[in-house]
């Protein structure tokens, strides 16, 4: 198994005996998951995402246990952002009809059954995206019964870009990074009187945001409903960190000093997470941050996520992409027997983290990694670029699931 570099930066500021207080509940809390868990329990084709036992590859890299959480098979979208981007649209829409004449409380029930649509018709949802959740929110507005229009920086590929298109989605180029593209949704979105739909409160308030990351958390409470006892280690990507917020926020209230370590994965060229750990606050990356793993290109961690990461997320692991390009080809043949597994770009990143700190003779013992390790490892996608899967593994995500059939 090919070894790879990995640079590891643990939180000097974690603080895991801290109880989780009223600043983090304020942004991400039982009540508002409960709240989203039942909404998204009730959208058609819901079921929870498998959480798949790697026997072989925990024992080739010397761990317990190895437990992955395929998002590949989330709404038919590919990926775990099908539970935030759609989940805000909805608390936006229903906030829009409780706004109105009658100030009528709704539910998505009502919205699927066509009830207020002529309240609805009217809105446009929009947001900045590297695919995923650009592709959540066009979703969430056709099946709520809005409209959407979805901002692509330069380096979106054309395949993610007909995927969202294919959904109703208005689509609009934007020169330069994902980052510059953020600012010019948000700019348009005031300007126009659009709902802004974003996973980041970069140059905004957190509260859409913090409406993302509480559909994200029904993720991390199947993952735990699926256990048969506690796991050591939970390693997921990272980008702005609002799934890595939704992970630590839900397993710090829920479990406290008991919760398990916690690690998110990113590109070395895009590692705005380790940096600000490193730094102790929100710290941009310089230039470039074009990766492999393109729904991981960001140059800036969302401030709300901070709030929750900075002193709830252990550690960070940033990897090269020819690691991310290499776990996807040995997800898909399985190690010594495992089952084949689609993981995209993006969704293979944490995988790939662990694998190559498990091989590091110094981050290996710096997380904690042993023979007893159980480790939770979020896939967050599954080929949600076609071309580019076939590409890097030889074959389609069609004949690889075939084989694991």
């Amino acid at each position: 198994m090919q070894r790879f570099p990995v640079r590891h930066q643990h939180n000097p500021n974690v603080e895991r005996t801290a109880p989780y207080g009223a600043a983090e509940r304020s942004i991400l809390n039982l009540g508002a998951f409960r709240a989203a868990r039942d909404e998204i329990r009730s959208w058609p084709g819901y079921a929870p995402t498998p959480l798949v036992r790697l026997p072989g590859l925990a024992a080739r890299i010397g761990l317990g246990e190895i437990l992955y959480k395929d998002e590949g098979k989330r709404f038919g979208l590919g990926s775990f952002k099908a539970l935030g981007g759609a989940y805000a649209v909805l608390c936006l829409l229903k906030e829009h009809v409780r706004a109105g004449p009658g100030g009528r409380s709704i539910s998505s029930a009502d919205l699927l059954a066509g009830r207020h649509r002529d309240r609805v018709r009217g809105v446009t949802v929009a947001t900045a995206t590297d695919g995923n959740h650009g592709r959540s929110v066009a979703w969430g507005a056709r099946m709520f019964g809005c409209h959407s229009i979805i901002y692509l920086h330069e380096h979106v590929s054309a395949t993610r870009e007909a995927e969202i298109a294919a959904l109703g989605a208005e689509i609009r180029r934007v020169k330069g990074s994902y980052d510059q593209s953020v600012i010019r949704c948000a700019e348009d979105a005031r300007a126009n009187g659009w709902f802004l739909v974003a996973d980041t409160s970069l140059g905004g308030d957190g509260r859409v945001p913090s409406m993302v990351m509480q559909g994200y958390t029904v993720l991390i409470d199947e993952v735990l409903a699926s256990l048969e006892r506690p796991v050591s280690h939970v390693l997921l990507p990272g980008a702005v960190g609002g799934l890595a917020a939704a992970i630590v926020g839900q397993l710090w209230e829920s479990l406290g000093a008991d919760r398990p370590r916690i690690v998110a994965v990113e590109p070395t060229r895009a590692d705005c997470i380790s940096r600000s750990l490193a730094a102790g606050r929100p710290t941009a990356v310089p230039g470039d941050v074009n990766t492999f793993m393109a729904c991981l290109a960001a140059a800036e961690v969302s401030p709300v996520a901070w709030q929750i990461l900075g002193t709830g997320l252990d550690d960070a692991l940033a990897i090269p992409d020819e690691a991310a390009m290499e776990t996807m080809r040995l997800l898909a043949d399985g190690t010594d027997g495992d089952p084949a597994l689609v993981s995209g770009e993006s969704g293979c990143a944490a995988t790939a983290g662990l694998i190559a700190a498990a091989q590091d003779e110094d981050v290996r013992p710096a997380l904690g990694l042993n023979a007893g390790s159980r480790v939770v490892v979020i896939g967050s996608e599954g080929a949600t670029d076609a071309e580019a899967y076939r590409r890097v593994v030889g074959r389609s995500a069609e004949a690889v699931e075939k084989q694991a059939a």
